[in-house]
């Protein structure tokens, strides 16, 4: 487990399978009693490091596709977009 914030990070399992599921990657493996857990892929170490994280060595919070998506996201928002060319760059 990678993930900086979860309660399971550093801890190793052994993967029982790998999908993709409702358009993510998931992982799935047994914990310690036995249950079943499904994680997200890219809160472990089974991906390839992101070549933008490699390459940035930590100098970029966001990468542009991030951004622009969160653009999109924040202009569905009532009172997101710009009004009467306010905020314009």
């Amino acid at each position: 487990m990678t993930h900086p914030f979860h309660p399971l990070h550093g801890q190793e399992f052994r993967l029982a399978t790998y999908r993709h599921n409702w358009s993510e990657n998931r992982v799935y493996f047994h914990d310690r009693q036995g249950k079943l857990i499904s994680l997200p892929a890219e809160w472990t170490d089974i991906l390839p490091p992101d070549p933008f994280v490699v390459i940035s060595a930590g100098r970029a919070a966001f990468r542009t596709s991030d951004l622009l998506e969160l653009a999109a996201l924040l202009g569905q928002l009532p009172g997101g977009g710009a009004k009467n060319g306010a905020n314009k760059v």
